[in-house]
């Protein structure tokens, strides 16, 4: 199993996470508020169980290789290894609290590349702990969301004599922004949708600092002031943080590179004012400022401040484009000879693509479905219009913003799509039809030019006819909607807009799900998890189709009604990663009662990537069977 843990960087808010700490001791210190992101650069791992021993090769951002340190799986070697503060020491550490709270056997790690630099503020140690976190959660299938892995890493790394914020481990969420709340013990975390890139530069100022320095002549003001200096580090960690932190969080999500290099200068300068007074051999920084100022660079950038603990450790600007980005490295690196990394920040990737599986044969409605297929049954609407249900699925992809469109068919069946999507209506027949109708067969001409048929050779599941996309759908995460089922929201937006609004702001592959009640359970797909936020859980397990009584001891979610369960709704948004798992099953024919599956496919995702569930405001129509297919009707034209 392949992982990567970025390093992260602190963005706005360093120092608040301790500071918040102090609210266990003193309510009426204000929340410590930060905002992160994961670096482009990280830790790159292979990771496989061991039976009884945890190893670990690793390799610097030079490529050289050290190790493999190995150590037996036992909780007190586990401990007194961390305790010596070594290299390996991190991820004994965490070994240690996964053995302490796991059964688990052990596990080989060969970091096998390194990007990151260490040492400069980007939390190499905790990208460290992070990863040794994952790689048990997913080599065991602990069923850890990120916020535990988060906080595995964070309990393992205070095991050893590094004395960590809890801002660090939060490189456990990879490239997206977040920003995090400190109440005493309390951590909120919420994650910020990004619309477009922000373009970052961050400065190695070949310099020094003594972190422990800086963080014992801080922690003195805390948490009582002595002095005036002692109230305003406690008015900057405090109101005057939460007040730039609650700016910048609105101009990250607004993508607003002007206003966020805006507030870079205004906390540098207010970290000048109240901060650098109460350890000033360490946060006066010279050689920060120098960078700060530095006239040739000042076209391209918005703006600047100083990184983690501050001090003469590292720089952050953000540019103004692109281009600008790559001008600024330029000229720190030829003109300063400091090196420089670049971090762009990036939406997720825009899902352009829906795949419809139309392939079945619809025994359920036989003899009707050897007339025609059960997606062309009409569904009518309020106005009274008899549409093929297909047409109602497709037309809430396009209403969503999908651009473009695959149906899976049988071989037999591409003449019915083919007839209804792209093959125009004599004029004749169209010119007796009433004028809104006419005008429909225009949007109907523009809908079969975006659509694509791709065949099915063989109907063998779910999972199979899925597969056969796999070439259309290319590297792009992608709408998966099913095409027996037409679907009603209950608000203004479509049932397949909120999982995509889902999948935008998070970036990881989200299912829809709905309350089903016990007696129903077999006939479906089961998620369970932990609530994220509200209506969104982090997936920890797909089940196909269980039975009640392991529905019962399993699938159980706070929050949801007694004997009541969350199934899926029918809609997904998926990352291109699922194929290599549906070619993995096809290839060893591990099938499941008799055919390819979808569900566990999307665990394995799930396991390697991470999978969301989003409870959608609406409801789904089943048009596979005649008692279902009546109530669809009756239904439809009455919503």
């Amino acid at each position: 199993m392949r992982i990567f843990v970025p390093g992260r960087i602190c963005l706005f808010g360093e120092h608040s996470d301790w500071a918040g700490g102090y609210r266990r001791i003193d309510s009426r210190i204000e929340k410590g508020y930060t905002i992160i992101t994961g670096t482009n650069q990280g830790i790159h791992a292979n990771v496989q169980p061991h039976p009884d021993k945890l190893i670990m090769s690793a390799t610097d951002v030079d490529g050289n290789r050290f190790g493999p340190f190995e150590i037996p799986m036992d909780v007190d070697a586990l401990r007194d290894q961390a305790e010596r503060g070594e290299f390996f020491s991190y991820a004994c550490g965490v070994a240690y609290q996964i053995a302490t709270h796991y059964h688990v056997r052990g596990l080989q790690i060969d970091n096998d590349a390194t990007d990151l630099p260490i040492k400069k503020g980007l939390s190499s140690s905790a990208a460290i702990c992070v990863l040794v976190a994952r790689a048990f959660n997913r080599v065991y299938d602990l069923k850890m969301t990120v916020r535990g892995e988060m906080e595995y890493a964070y309990q393992g790394e205070i095991v050893t004599p590094s004395r960590c914020g809890r801002m660090d481990q939060g490189c456990a969420y990879g490239d997206r922004p977040i920003m995090m709340t400190f109440d005493g013990d309390r951590l909120d975390v919420e994650e910020l949708p990004v619309r477009g890139e922000l373009h970052f530069v961050i400065v190695d100022l070949c310099a020094g600092k003594d972190t422990m320095e800086i963080l014992a002549a801080l922690n003195r003001c805390f948490p009582s002031a002595a002095d005036e200096g002692q109230a305003g580090v406690q008015e900057y960690l405090g109101p005057i943080n939460k007040q730039i932190l609650q700016k910048a969080r609105d101009a990250i999500v607004c993508n607003d590179a002007e206003r966020i290099g805006e507030l870079m200068v205004e906390a540098q300068r207010l970290f000048d004012e109240h901060l650098a007074p109460a350890c000033p051999s360490q946060l006066t920084a010279p050689v920060l400022h120098r960078v700060l100022s530095y006239e040739p660079i000042q076209p391209h950038i918005w703006g600047g401040k100083g990184v983690g603990s501050q001090g003469d450790g590292t720089a952050q600007f953000v540019c103004r484009s692109q281009d600008d980005q790559d001008r600024v490295v330029e000229l720190i690196e030829s003109d300063l000879k400091m090196p420089c990394l670049k971090l762009t920040i990036r939406a997720a990737q825009k899902v352009r693509k829906a795949v419809i599986p139309a392939a079945g044969f619809g025994t359920a409605l036989y003899p009707a479905s050897k007339a025609t297929k059960r997606e062309l049954l009409p569904v009518i609407d309020r106005a009274g219009v008899a549409k093929p249900a297909i047409l109602t699925i497709i037309d809430e992809a396009i209403v969503s913003g999908i651009e473009q469109i695959c149906l899976i068919v049988q071989p037999d069946d591409e003449r019915f799509f083919a007839e209804l999507l792209t093959r125009p209506t004599k004029v004749e027949q169209l010119n007796r039809l009433p004028q809104e109708v006419r005008d429909y067969e225009a949007r109907l001409m523009d809908i079969g030019r975006r659509v694509t048929l791709v065949k099915q050779e063989v109907q063998d599941g779910f999972g199979h006819a899925v597969h056969c996309a796999r070439e259309w759908v290319a590297n792009e995460p992608f709408l998966l909607m099913l095409g027996d089922h037409v679907y009603a929201s209950d608000t203004e937006t479509a049932c397949a807009r909120q999982l995509l609004d889902a999948y935008e702001a998070h970036g990881t592959s989200v299912v829809s799900l709905r309350g089903t009640p016990g007696r129903e359970v077999s006939h479906y797909g089961v998620a369970a998890g932990t609530w994220r936020e509200e209506r969104l859980l982090e997936v920890s397990e797909f089940v196909e189709k269980p039975d009640v009584e392991y529905a019962r001891k399993h699938c159980r979610v706070d929050g949801v009604g007694d004997d009541e369960y969350l199934t899926l709704f029918g809609h997904y948004v998926i990352k291109p990663g699922v194929f290599d798992f549906l070619q993995e099953h096809i290839e060893h024919n591990l099938r499941e009662r008799g055919e390819f599956q979808l569900t566990s496919a999307l665990d394995r995702l799930r396991q390697t990537d991470g999978f969301l569930g989003l409870v959608v405001q609406g409801q789904r129509f089943d048009i596979g069977d005649p008692e279902s297919y009546l109530a669809t009707l009756n239904a439809w034209r009455k919503r």
